[in-house]
Formats: C-alpha cells, structure tokens, sequence
C-alpha cells in the first residue's frame, strides 16, 4: 500500500471528513514519528509494532560501479519491530 492508497482508504472508511483533513492527520501522524524518532526516541504502537533507531557503525564500502573504496560513516537507522498481534496475524497457527 502506498501513500495515496492509504489516504482513500481513510476516506472511505470516514466519509464525514474531508480529504484535506484525512491527508492533514496523515501527515502530522508521520511527522510525530519521525520527530520522536530523530530525538532518539521510540514509538510504540499496542498491537502494531515499536519504531526505534539502530546506530550502524563507519564501514568501508565499495563503489558497485567502480569497485573502488569508500569511506561510509557512522549513521543512526530507522528499525521497526513488529507487535504480538501482527506477528500472529501474519503466521497464523
């Protein structure tokens, strides 16, 4: 599902707001996550999942077109875990 698919899903399950007011809560629900999470925070989800940050290390990589070495510094990286009841719902027994 992408964006867009998203925001007329939304929609059609709240025909009583407008599609300027779907987009607008859309948009401040990501933009509190990426907030929480460029804070180096974490958003926990009940049911869904938990969204931190992993810290990756400087590594030397290798440029795939020239195959020459490229120094690749420290970063910190989005990770989602997901929650019991996704886990389930995606491998039921």
């Amino acid at each position: 599902m992408i964006r867009s698919e998203l925001l007329q899903a939304l929609c059609a399950d709240n025909p009583d707001l407008k599609p300027d007011e779907v987009e607008q809560v859309v948009d401040i629900f990501f933009d509190e996550i990426t907030a929480r999470l460029a804070e180096g925070g974490r958003v926990e989800l009940r049911g869904f999942g938990t969204f931190t940050t992993r810290q990756r290390e400087a590594r030397t990589g290798r440029n795939p077109r020239t195959g020459e070495a490229v120094d690749v510094p420290a970063k910190r990286v989005p990770y989602f875990k997901p929650g019991k009841e996704m886990r389930e719902r995606l491998n039921p027994s």
